[in-house]
């Protein structure tokens, strides 16, 4: 999977995932953050939105707040993350062996 097709995929998942009815997927920005006066979401998204991340992609995330903090910063920044640890790159990688 491609960056671009990744960071369609997950701004999907957040309006999904999030009930986001009145969020389009396109409308949301990837540079954007997330939290606060970003898209606005709160602590409970983070966790919905984690799980549905990690259903959709297998990735696990961090024990630790601060590396959530930067995974979570926004589209991107999930993306980047996706695509570093998620079932697509290690399939790639064993692909490639």
């Amino acid at each position: 999977m491609d960056r671009e097709s990744t960071t369609t995929r997950i701004k999907e998942i957040i309006v999904s995932s999030l009930d986001l009815e009145e969020v389009a997927p396109a409308e949301i920005d990837t540079d954007a953050p997330l939290f606060g006066e970003g898209l606005g979401l709160d602590s409970i998204d983070a966790l919905e939105l984690g799980m549905a991340i990690k259903k959709e992609f297998g990735v696990a995330f961090s024990k630790d707040a601060a590396e959530n903090k930067r995974i979570f910063r926004s589209v991107a920044s999930l993306a980047d993350h996706v695509l570093a640890h998620g079932q697509a790159a290690n399939a790639d990688k064993e692909a490639k062996r």
